[in-house]
């Protein structure tokens, strides 16, 4: 009979979640007929909604891929649909810590290289903020590893302040905002999350938009266009069809389709700069 493949994203008004979206289509395309790839979208701040959609049993799954916040109820979730023998890989981010295997990039390795291009390129001596959406575990990971980049890097560049931005537009916009207000001669900026089209709009009318160093994630038109005028200095972007890739290989290997075991090494994240 038929294997159905269940993916279940989150936030699909989002460039990213389109993009991730859009390459389980193409991919699922070049797959067995007998393989079903069924793509749907939750709601990101309803933990309930979301564990009852990994939960639900209407139709058998041979596999479950996840790109979903974690938390308790969530992560409760997923490990009963993995008692019930169903393999779940997650994307992007981890909706549980013990159970399933996970698709994406180093985020650490990514926020210490977000670090470092700030404190090695920044126009002037000075303040850096970041801005992220605590929710994910992912932009913890990242935020750590920022941090931990100017705790081993001291200097005149330092890590000064930290905004929590909802990925949503008009929390950035007003937490950098803030931002700017607390921090006249600011130098750097992280964002760790989305919503970078907020924030770039924030930068082209400061002032001295152009004279800090922005460095954020995922390669939109917005942040394309950024780059261009100088708006934003370095795009990281985690390759979303890169992991869709991965984790369908990971679940047909898991349900006996494909032989050959993938690769287990973290997606590698591409850094882009206007040139």
């Amino acid at each position: 009979g038929l294997l159905r493949i269940e993916v279940l994203m989150v936030r699909p008004e989002t460039t990213f979640y389109r993009r991730l979206s859009k390459a389980f289509e193409r991919i699922a395309a070049t797959l067995d007929p007998l393989v079903v790839v069924h793509r749907s979208f939750t709601e990101e701040m309803k933990p309930e909604e979301i564990a009852k959609r990994i939960l639900s049993s209407d139709q058998p799954r041979a596999g479950l891929i996840l790109a979903v916040p974690n938390s308790p109820l969530i992560s409760a979730a997923v490990e009963e649909v993995v008692a019930r023998g169903v393999p779940v890989v997650h994307v992007v981010t981890r909706a549980s810590g013990n159970r399933g295997e996970f698709v994406g990039i180093d985020n650490h390795a990514a926020g210490r290289t977000a670090a470092y291009f700030i404190a090695r390129m920044a126009r002037a001596e000075g303040p850096v903020v970041a801005l992220c959406h605590p929710i994910y575990q992912v932009h913890r990971d990242r935020i750590r590893g920022f941090s931990d980049y100017f705790l081993g890097h001291p200097g005149p560049i330092a890590f000064e302040w930290l905004g929590f931005s909802r990925d949503e537009e008009h929390f950035s916009a007003e937490t950098l905002s803030i931002a700017l207000e607390k921090y006249p001669d600011l130098v750097g900026l992280y964002n760790a999350g989305g919503a970078n089209a907020a924030l770039i709009s924030v930068l082209r009318r400061h002032p001295r938009g152009r004279e800090i160093l922005f460095v954020g994630h995922e390669l939109t038109d917005y942040t394309r266009a950024a780059l261009t005028d100088g708006i934003m200095d370095v795009v990281l972007d985690q390759a979303p069809e890169a992991q869709a890739q991965r984790a369908l290989d990971l679940t047909l290997r898991r349900v006996g389709l494909t032989e050959i075991e993938p690769d287990h090494n973290p997606i590698r994240f591409i850094t882009i700069t206007a040139e």
